[in-house]
C-alpha cells in the first residue's frame, strides 16, 4: 500500500478488525439494540401514530411490521462487517468506488447529524424538565430571537451537547458497556410508566376501547391506508440509517452467528414491546387528560414524585448512550473516510456534533406529521437506494467475496474510473428521483402544492421504491462483473 493510498483511504479507525478486536457476543448486540430502542424517539414513533389517528393496536402493529422488514437489510449488510471486518464507509467502496463511496458516506453522515441533534434536544429537554421539577417551576425562560426557544432550553441543549463530547473520546467499548448495564434499568422504567398509565386510566379497557379515527363516523373516516403506508415507510426509515452502517458494529462480532442472533432477538421484539408500552401510555393520556401526549419528557413534567425524577434521570443517561451508539459512531466513521489522513474518528464525531446544532432539531420535532412524514420518510427515500446497491453488490454480484486489501488501494479493482463507479451513481439516481416530487410536495406544500397526487402517493412507499429500483438497476448494470 503506497503512502498516498494510506493517507487517502486508510487510518487506524477504518482498518479491518483483527481477531483480538472481535469480541462482541450475541448478548452484546441484543443489549445494544435494547439500549437504542428504549429511547424517547422510539417511544415517539408509536405515540405519534396515535396522534395521527391510529388505535393502540394499529400503531403497535405498524411499528412491529416496519421493524420486521428492516431486520432483513440489517442482517444482509451486517454480514459483510462480521465476515470482512470493515466499516460501512469502506464497504461502500466495493460498489461506489474508492472515491465514489464518499457520496453514500456523506448521505448517511448528514442524516446521523440530524438524529444527533434531535437526540441532544430531547436529552436537554429531559435535563431541563428534571431541574424544573426540583425547582418547582418551569425553567424555559424568555424566547431567544431567531432560535424560537427559551433561553433555559438553549442552555440545557448546550450543556447536554457538551457532556456527550466526553464520551466521544472513549470509543465503542465504553458505549457497549454503557448499553449493556443500562438496558435492564430502562426496561424497568418503561414498566413503571405503563403501570402508572394503566392505574390512572382505570385499567386496560378504557385504553384499548378508544377506536381509531379511521372508523365509520371517525374524524378521518376511510383514510387508514393513506396514513398506514407512509407510516410503515417511516418506521422502516427510523432504523434504515443503522441498516446501512451496521457493519460499524458487526465488524466486532465474535462470529456471524452472534450478530444474527443478537440482532434478531434485540430489534423486532424490543421495538414491539416499546411500541406497546408507548401506545398504552399515550392512549392513557387521552383518557386522563383528554388529549394525547406523545412526548414522554413532556408527560413526565405533568407528574410528581420520586419515580418521575428517576425516570427523567434514566431518560437523560439513556439519550447519551443511544445517541452516541446510533448516530455519532456511524457519522464519525463516515466523515473520517472523506479524508482519513486528516480526519480521525474523534474529529469526525466533533463534526457531527457541530452540524447537529446547526440544523436546529427542535423544528423537526415541532409536529408529529413533520417528524414522521417529512423527516423519517424523507430520508428513507435517500438511504433506501444505498441499501439496495450495497445488497446487490455484496450478495448478487460478489457473492459475499471481497478483496479487502483492494478496498484500501487507489489502483485496485474497486477504483473503477478515477475512483468512481458510474453504474452505482446511475442506480442511485434512479432510486432517488421518483420520490423527490412527493417529498417536495409533503415538506413544502406552499411552493410545491401543484405536484399531483400520483407523486405523493408514490412517496408513501419511498424506501421500498428506492431500494427496489436501485437494487435491480445496479444488479442489471453489473451483471457481468465478478469478484
Amino acid at each position: 500500500m503506497t503512502d498516498r493510498a494510506k493517507d487517502t483511504l486508510w487510518n487506524r479507525d477504518l482498518a479491518p478488525t483483527d481477531a483480538g478486536q472481535r469480541t462482541w457476543r450475541w448478548y452484546h448486540f441484543a443489549a445494544l439494540w435494547i439500549g437504542m430502542i428504549v429511547a424517547v424517539p422510539s417511544w415517539m414513533l408509536a405515540s405519534g401514530l396515535i396522534e395521527q389517528g391510529m388505535s393502540a393496536g394499529q400503531a403497535a402493529l405498524t411499528v412491529l411490521a416496519g421493524n420486521m422488514v428492516v431486520l432483513v437489510p440489517l442482517l444482509l449488510i451486517g454480514h459483510a462487517g462480521a465476515r470482512h471486518g470493515v466499516p460501512y464507509a469502506v464497504l461502500a467502496r466495493a460498489s461506489f468506488g474508492t472515491r465514489g463511496a464518499r457520496l453514500p458516506a456523506v448521505a448517511r453522515a448528514l442524516v446521523a447529524c440530524g438524529w444527533f441533534g434531535i437526540q441532544t434536544w430531547i436529552g436537554g429537554e429531559a435535563l431541563l424538565t428534571l431541574l424544573g421539577v426540583l425547582a418547582g417551576h418551569s425553567l424555559k425562560g424568555p424566547i431567544v430571537p431567531v432560535l424560537d426557544i427559551g433561553i433555559g432550553q438553549m442552555l440545557a441543549f448546550a450543556t447536554f451537547w457538551a457532556v456527550q463530547l466526553f464520551f466521544v473520546r472513549k470509543g465503542l467499548t465504553t458505549i457497549r458497556r454503557l448499553e449493556t448495564w443500562t438496558a435492564p434499568v430502562k426496561i424497568l422504567v418503561c414498566v413503571v410508566l405503563v403501570w402508572w398509565a394503566v392505574g390512572s386510566a382505570g385499567g386496560l379497557g378504557p385504553i384499548f376501547a378508544s377506536p381509531s379515527a379511521f372508523v365509520p363516523g371517525g374524524a378521518r373516516e376511510g383514510q387508514f391506508w393513506l396514513v398506514f403506508w407512509p407510516s410503515l415507510t417511516a418506521m422502516i426509515g427510523f432504523w434504515g440509517t443503522l441498516a446501512l452502517n451496521i457493519p460499524d458494529f458487526t465488524r466486532f462480532a465474535k462470529s456471524q452467528r452472534d450478530q444474527i442472533i443478537g440482532q434478531a432477538i434485540g430489534l423486532p421484539p424490543g421495538m414491539g414491546l416499546i411500541a406497546l408500552a408507548s401506545v398504552i401510555t399515550t392512549s392513557a393520556t387521552v383518557v386522563i387528560y383528554g388529549h394525547a401526549i406523545w412526548d414522554p419528557v413532556a408527560l413526565s413534567g405533568t407528574l410528581a414524585g420520586p419515580l418521575v425524577l428517576l425516570g427523567l434521570v434514566v431518560i437523560t443517561i439513556d439519550t447519551i448512550s443511544c445517541n452516541i451508539a446510533a448516530n455519532l459512531v456511524g457519522a464519525a466513521y463516515d466523515f473520517s473516510s472523506l479524508a482519513p489522513g486528516r480526519i480521525s474518528y474523534r474529529t469526525g464525531g466533533l463534526i457531527t456534533a457541530v452540524i447537529g446544532i446547526l440544523i436546529m432539531p427542535w423544528k423537526l420535532l415541532a409536529t408529529t406529521g413533520g417528524y414522521i412524514f417529512v423527516w423519517l420518510t424523507g430520508y428513507s427515500a435517500l438511504l433506501g437506494p444505498i441499501a439496495g446497491i450495497l445488497i446487490a453488490d455484496y450478495w448478487l454480484i460478489r457473492r459475499t467475496r471481497l478483496d479487502v486489501e483492494d478496498l484500501y488501494r487507489e489502483d485496485g479493482r474497486y477504483a473503477y474510473a478515477g475512483g468512481w463507479n458510474a453504474k452505482a451513481l446511475l442506480a442511485f439516481a434512479i432510486g432517488v428521483l421518483p420520490n423527490l416530487p412527493g417529498f417536495l410536495a409533503t415538506a413544502l406544500p406552499g411552493p410545491f402544492g401543484w405536484i399531483g397526487g400520483f407523486w405523493t402517493s408514490l412517496y408513501a412507499y419511498a424506501w421500498f421504491i428506492g431500494l427496489f429500483l436501485a437494487l435491480t438497476t445496479y444488479a442489471g448494470l453489473m451483471r457481468h462483473a465478478r469478484g
